[in-house]
């Protein structure tokens, strides 16, 4: 069972960064009328991919 916990956890973790690295993109986007860097999509999409393989995994 932590096992389980462990990896829900885990799972938190990785949406709450991505939350909040998306809702500086997001602001700078809407607010300041910046677009990101391609570095800081690149982050972010293989942050995505860190969290389907932690995810999926068993």
């Amino acid at each position: 069972m932590t096992d389980v916990r462990q990896k829900k956890e885990n799972v938190k973790m990785h949406l709450k960064d991505l939350r909040q690295n998306l809702k500086k993109m997001h602001l700078a986007v809407t607010e300041e009328l910046i677009l990101p860097q391609p570095d800081e999509v690149k982050t972010l999409i293989s942050k995505v991919d860190q969290l389907l393989k932690l995810i999926e995994s068993k």
